[in-house]
């Protein structure tokens, strides 16, 4: 099938009264539903008529490989809702996605490493938070590199749009080091980049479930809604719209699960919303067993594969709960994000009328932690029917492996806390100089000695003069 449009949705983020226009295009070009993205954008899955686009202005339509523009994913979604880091409010998000008004042509994620609802690393460019107020982690993967690198600086809020901007005009140069990078971009723009001082920290939360109504504090909820099929029908997507706006709810989060939350739903509008779910006979208690695939958009082929295997650990009564499950091909250009992945094989080219079944690759990340970014291969060229068996199998592995990590995990803990490590650290704002990392800002290389610093060297953050850097002991 010839790939489906999609219309670019800054973050996951669309307002109802966005949401109703796109709706009633669609309609307009003929379509009775519409299908959510990996990438937290829409797709109009069917074929559509180009010749009526000039009809609906507000929609810039684009096929992504032909048109080279990408959207920007984000956690905005689990703001509010999920586990976060405490700087990184919803406002925070909208302000920080609505830098980035030039087509992007690589993917971007701006994401928080305390949600495990939106992937990290499935980007070009992943901005993640950092325990610093407006700084961010970077790490890179252009096209054509193997693996995912850090930046070596903290990216402050308001230069993630010019430092993203700055990579995409430097890619004609072919980089082939994040630190060749980093050196044509801090030669390109100047910045407000803050030293790293310490590694990032990802910890593992099982995978949420995201569905139905949940309440948020004494007086809201918020809405999760999936549909098997990633086929949302406009009528009922309009008649929420207008729901929202009667209720004054302001934003719609898609998801990068083929599906959507709506939060701030007021107390006292509860029961309008269950009546709204009732006369569209939505329902909004599926198994966690179906929530936690990524399967690729209109492949029939996938979606027929991932629901006789549903049906498998249903029969057997197999729990899931925490796991993610990707099913992809030989010919996918995604990165993995997901705990476990069936992979399709290629097919051999068929002589004469000889038939030749389909085999499947099992890989799991390490940990079963996707955020690992290492995958680890459990089985090859095995046929559908051996797959239900080896992922029970699989999924025994991981709840084995979970007690013994949590264990680990407490281990490691007791003894880090007699851990001491020198640092310095500066008295005007607070930034920490250490050795083990250097100032790649300022081309200090790591492993450099704080005597040993020239005596111009000052502060990355407010310039302040090395004499006013103390020695610090961080116990950790």
């Amino acid at each position: 099938m010839e790939e489906p449009y999609r219309l670019r949705i800054n973050g996951g983020v669309v307002s109802p009264g966005e949401l109703k226009y796109i709706c009633e295009a669609a309609e307009g070009l003929g379509l009775d539903a519409i299908s959510f993205g990996s990438r937290q954008d829409i797709i109009f899955p069917e074929e559509i008529d180009k010749s009526k686009f000039n009809k609906f202005d507000k929609i810039q339509f684009i096929k992504p490989k032909a048109d080279g523009i990408e959207n920007i994913s984000s956690s905005y979604v689990s703001a509010d809702i999920l586990s976060s880091t405490s700087w990184l409010t919803s406002d925070k998000y909208l302000y920080v996605i609505e830098q980035f008004k030039h087509k992007l042509s690589l993917r971007v994620n701006v994401t928080d490493p305390k949600q495990r609802l939106v992937p990290l690393f499935t980007g070009n460019i992943n901005f993640i938070a950092s325990g610093h107020e407006d700084y961010w982690y970077l790490y890179v993967r252009l096209p054509g590199w193997e693996k995912t690198r850090m930046y070596p600086a903290l990216i402050y809020s308001w230069d993630m749009d010019k430092i993203e901007l700055a990579i995409e005009n430097v890619l004609q140069e072919e980089p082939e080091t994040i630190e060749t990078l980093f050196e044509l971009v801090s030669d390109a723009v100047d910045t407000n980049n803050r030293t790293v001082d310490k590694p990032l920290e990802v910890p593992f939360y099982p995978f949420p479930y995201y569905e139905g109504m949940n309440r948020i504090g004494p007086d809201s909820y918020w809405l999760g809604l999936y549909w098997r099929n990633n086929r949302y029908d406009l009528a009922f997507l309009k008649a929420m719209c207008d729901l929202c706006a009667e209720n004054k709810i302001g934003k719609i989060s898609i998801t990068p699960w083929k599906s959507f939350i709506v939060k701030g739903i007021p107390s006292k509008s509860k029961l309008q919303w269950e009546k709204l779910l009732g006369k569209f006979g939505i329902n909004v208690r599926h198994s966690m067993l179906e929530m936690n695939w990524h399967v690729p958009v209109n492949d029939k082929d996938a979606l027929s594969l991932k629901k006789y295997l549903v049906t498998n650990f249903d029969q057997n009564d197999i729990s899931t709960y925490g796991l993610t499950f990707g099913i992809t091909s030989y010919e996918s250009d995604t990165y993995n994000f997901t705990s476990i992945v069936i992979e399709k094989n290629k097919q051999p080219d068929a002589i004469g009328d000889f038939k030749i079944r389909d085999t499947y690759n099992l890989l799991y990340a390490k940990n079963f932690d996707p955020n690992t970014l290492e995958y680890i291969m459990h089985v090859q060229d095995v046929d559908k029917v051996e797959l239900p068996g080896l992922l029970m199998e699989l999924s025994q592995l991981y709840f084995e492996q979970l007690g013994t990590e949590r264990e680990e995990e407490k281990t490691i803990e007791v003894i880090s806390e007699y851990v001491e490590e020198e640092v310095y650290q500066c008295k005007d704002c607070l930034t920490v100089y250490n050795e083990v990392y250097g100032d790649v800002t300022q081309n200090i290389t790591p492993n450099t000695s704080f005597e040993s610093l020239p005596e111009t060297y000052e502060c990355s953050l407010c310039e302040a003069p090395k004499s006013r850097f103390e020695k610090k002991v961080l116990v950790k």
